[in-house]
């Protein structure tokens, strides 16, 4: 019988997105990516050292919905979250989020079984972002 894949960490996320240039600029102004390649005039990756993320228009436009946004109760992708190195991280990012007019939500201690910190914020498209900051130790 044959094994199930080895497998390791994410390669790359892809998002789609209603427009490519503003995602563009958001995850590179607020998220700490760099644009990396564009695609024109659909596509571009982006990482941030350690993530790699496309985005892009619908591929097939034509079966796009239009006025659609993201739903975390939709079958698929409820959230992605990033790491932070710590609390501090998290309280700084909450402090420069205001500064730039960005939503977010509380930071919020997930207690002793997890042993994280979390803040939720949306991109333009309202995908659900979330920075992960461990306890110290």
């Amino acid at each position: 019988m044959a094994n199930a894949p080895a497998t390791g960490g994410f390669h790359h996320i892809s998002l789609t997105v209603t427009d490519l240039q503003r995602s563009i600029a958001f995850y590179t102004t607020h998220a700490g990516f760099d644009l990396l390649i564009e695609f024109e005039p659909s596509r571009a990756l982006i990482s941030n050292g350690s993530v790699l993320m496309s985005l892009g228009l619908p591929y097939d436009p034509s079966r796009a919905l239009g006025g659609d946004e993201f739903n975390e109760n939709r079958v698929g992708l409820d959230h992605l979250s990033f790491s932070v190195p710590d609390l501090q991280a998290l309280e700084d990012a909450a402090v420069y989020f205001d500064e730039q007019g960005v939503e977010h939500g509380e930071i919020r201690d997930l207690g002793e079984g997890f042993g994280i910190y979390v803040m939720a914020f949306r991109d333009p498209d309202r995908i659900q972002l979330e920075l992960t900051a461990p306890y110290s130790s």
